[in-house]
């Protein structure tokens, strides 16, 4: 029988705010706001140059692009005052009760993403975290927001992975949650390191040969310079499918289609497909035999809950990717135990407490065993 929600909340507080789902075995966190005295204020200058007294701890913030929403989620799931496309179900099981409750807000993100102006003034942030604006269709956002929008607007830089350590320090301080941030910050300067420094550690001749496959046919792909595929180099490969300076990354959005043939002429020893419907077709079609990774067994689904370890969103789920990514392109080389890694990563980022079972069916890409979160939820 369905509960209402104080009765849930009797039922399942419990010391450090954990909740425990037994049907999909996962523990959320609860970063929960104090709701004491007033907060003092603080004067910041948004994007736009406009200067606004907004509290030290704001409690309500709409952030404009999946990958912010995510980080402003990894900081504190009671910020965000709404989403920018609805939660999928497979996403659900990791995620606080609370997004499935929030608006759809849309964003500026994709190809020609627009959010709904009207719902976001009716959330009314606080605060609106937005990508920083480079194309002429971002420059166009910038006007729409500056005429729309009455809440200061913060621009984030999140172009590159490289870029989240900073990032997260600088929402920290703004939002007044520098602890959290340094926490999640240091974790990824960690992982950023470690990172570069095995990968600057194997010869450039002995770099694993690697081919992005996206779409169904597993025939669009991304430039070695792109940012959907910076893992790659991070995890000391080499993609195989290199562009001349800024062809196929001007946009951002990549896909770029290529000819079977072209594949075939790479033959690269390591595939990272996207599609589960595309790794299915990669191992079944003839065709496909042909090409070294297929016919060695090196074809690896990228993991892609709660969201993808690799791309699309560009998440910090990709600090645990890149160890994802460098264990399956060096499986005797890099030695870590990445049940424990992906335990900490969801414990960390996103409260989560996950069984080792569990653990190795996210880097299988299995489902989780989903059952009714908020109506099941116990007392540790």
């Amino acid at each position: 029988m369905r509960r209402d929600r104080e009765a849930v909340r009797r039922d399942t507080a419990a010391p450090g705010g954990r909740f425990r789902v037994p049907a999909a075995g996962v523990v959320v966190a609860l970063a929960l706001l104090t709701a004491a005295a007033p907060c003092q204020g603080q004067e910041i200058t948004d994007l736009f140059g406009r200067r606004f007294a907004v509290a030290e701890r704001p409690r309500k913030v709409f952030a404009a692009s999946p990958p912010l929403t995510q980080l402003l989620y990894a900081l504190d799931p009671m910020l965000p005052a709404g989403l920018n496309f609805p939660l999928r179900e497979r996403e659900k099981p990791y995620l606080h009760p609370r997004l499935a409750t929030l608006p759809v807000l849309g964003g500026w993100f994709g190809q020609g993403h627009t959010p709904n102006l009207e719902m976001i003034l009716k959330t009314q942030p606080e605060i609106v975290l937005v990508p920083n604006f480079r194309s002429a269709y971002h420059a166009k956002a910038r006007e729409t927001i500056m005429n729309t929008l009455p809440a200061p607007v913060i621009g984030v830089s999140l172009a590159t992975i490289h870029d989240y350590p900073e990032a997260i320090r600088s929402l920290g301080r703004l939002l007044g949650r520098p602890a959290r941030a340094g926490e999640l910050a240091a974790y990824a300067e960690k992982v950023l390191a470690d990172m570069a420094a095995f990968s600057a550690a194997i010869p450039e001749r002995a770099k694993v040969s690697v081919y992005y496959a996206e779409g169904v046919d597993g025939l669009s792909t991304e430039c070695d310079a792109s940012m959907h595929t910076e893992l790659i180099p991070l995890a000391g490969g080499r993609n195989v499918h290199r562009c001349a300076a800024g062809h196929g990354i001007g946009n951002g959005y990549g896909m770029e289609k290529i000819a079977f043939e072209q594949v075939m002429a790479h033959d690269p020893e390591v595939i990272l497909v996207f599609e589960k419907a595309c790794h299915r077709t990669l191992r079944a079609d003839p065709r496909w035999q042909r090409i070294r990774a297929v016919r060695e067994r090196r074809v690896y689904l990228i993991p892609d809950q709660p969201f993808n370890w690799f791309d699309r969103p560009p998440s910090f789920m990709r600090l645990l990717g890149a160890k994802w990514v460098a264990s399956r392109f060096y499986p005797e080389g890099f030695q870590v135990d990445l049940i424990r890694e992906t335990q900490d990563f969801f414990r960390l980022f996103l409260g989560v407490e996950l069984s080792a079972e569990q653990a190795a069916r996210l880097l299988e890409r299995e489902p989780a065993e989903v059952g009714k979160p908020r109506d099941a939820m116990q007392l540790l």
